[in-house]
């Protein structure tokens, strides 16, 4: 199978891409991320993936036009709904590249994080790869958390704070309320 993995960010990569890889499942990356915020992130994200490549040989097709304008027209006055648009968007983008690119399916690094919404994910790359004409492959990478950890920090990635929106920023560093503590 020649698979084409949406990376959302390096040490999300590493675990996905040694299971792929000891599976015979010849992967090439995919980066595209317009709901990163600030800039900076994006950068540093970015260089992180370039490093991992290096250091695993793993050959990464890189989107690299900072679209958060598009993702903020997208998610704009849809706040509630903000992940299944975001999924969307780079799903979609990675369904159109491994289908013009004679990609076998796609998939993404998405589905390691225990953070994201896995069941929707996993709705939204079935159905996408059905609008598209390709095969989403899933795998459930949840169970090499603690390893994809291990790894990032071995390769030394830049390892981020939240996921990379604007919204999931402000979750994770604005201080909550005592009435936010209790609802929680």
């Amino acid at each position: 199978m020649n698979l084409l993995l949406h990376i959302c960010c390096a040490p999300c990569a590493c675990y996905p891409y040694k299971k792929l890889s000891a599976a015979g499942i010849t992967t090439r990356g995919f980066f595209y991320n317009p709901n990163i915020h600030p800039y900076t992130e994006y950068q540093k994200r970015l260089q992180a993936l370039k490093k991992l490549a290096d250091i695993r040989q793993l050959q990464v097709i890189y989107r690299d036009d900072y679209q958060l304008e598009e993702f903020l027209r997208q998610v704009a006055h849809s706040e509630s709904e903000r992940c299944r648009i975001c999924y969307y968007m780079r799903l979609s983008a990675t369904a159109q590249v491994a289908k013009h690119g004679r990609f076998n399916a796609f998939s993404s690094t998405l589905l390691y994080s225990i953070y994201q919404k896995h069941e929707l994910i996993k709705e939204i790359g079935l159905n996408v790869g059905k609008q598209h004409g390709i095969e989403f492959y899933y795998q459930d990478f949840r169970p090499g958390w603690r390893e994809g950890i291990s790894l990032s920090k071995e390769y030394d990635l830049y390892r981020q704070q939240y996921c990379g929106c604007i919204y999931s920023e402000r979750d994770r560093y604005k201080p909550k309320t005592t009435e936010q503590s209790e609802l929680a």
